[in-house]
This record gives structure tokens, sequence and C-alpha cells, in this order.
């Protein structure tokens, strides 16, 4: 009896969503597990804002820069000039 009335249950709940969201067509060009290898190879993905994008031709250039930053804050550059 208790299997009837939890299958009856489900069958009597209304659908919420709205007719507009037709996950049949939205879901339909997803693509599963699209970015589970960069996540486990651990990628991060950062968003930049579009006058900072302009500046540099590819993800080798950000990252080289992101670099040289590091390498300045190692090595003190212009600490010394901010205390003057």
């Amino acid at each position: 009896m208790r299997e009837e009335s939890m299958k009856k249950a489900r069958d009597e709940r209304t659908d919420e969503l709205r007719p507009e969201y037709d996950l049949g067509h939205l879901l339909k060009g997803g693509v599963r597990g699209k970015y589970a290898k960069n996540y486990q190879a651990g990628t991060n993905l950062v968003l930049l804002e579009p006058e900072v994008r302009r500046a540099f031709r590819d993800d080798g250039a950000v990252n080289d820069a992101l670099r040289l930053v590091i390498e300045l804050r190692r090595i003190g550059v212009g600490r010394n000039r901010l205390h003057e």
C-alpha cells in the first residue's frame, strides 16, 4: 500500500516550471563534463575587465605580467619609495 501511495503522490505533483523554460530545448546543446578535465587539473578561471583584456594579446601575456608582479613584490621594488 505504501508504494502505491508514494507513486500516486509523484504522479499528482504539478510541474511548477514555467512553460517558456523548456529544459529539453535549453539543455539540448549541453556537453556533460566539458570542463571536468580542466577542473581536475586545477585550472582557475578569472574574468578580466574589458580594458584589462584589451591590454593583453593572449593568456600567456597575462601570465607573464602576473609573474612580473609576483617577482616585483618578492624583491620589494617600490616599497622604499613609498616610505621615503
